[in-house]
């Protein structure tokens, strides 16, 4: 079965959609930049709700 031809329409918008998808890609890198640069920061820390284990369970009964 061989495959129609392109509608002109696909062909018009083919350069928006090209253009779209490449800001969503730049927004998706930019969001991954600015968390590895926050990460790596020398002034960042876990926030004490984590380090304290808030969230975890903890057993009641004697230590064993």
């Amino acid at each position: 079965m061989a495959l129609r031809p392109e509608h002109e329409i696909h062909t018009r918008r083919k350069s928006l959609n090209i253009g779209v998808g490449l800001m969503l890609g730049g927004f998706v890198v930019l969001v991954m930049f600015l968390t590895f640069a926050k990460i790596t920061s020398s002034g960042f820390q876990i926030p004490a709700s984590v380090g304290k284990g808030v969230g975890e369970q903890i057993s009641t009964e004697g230590s064993n």
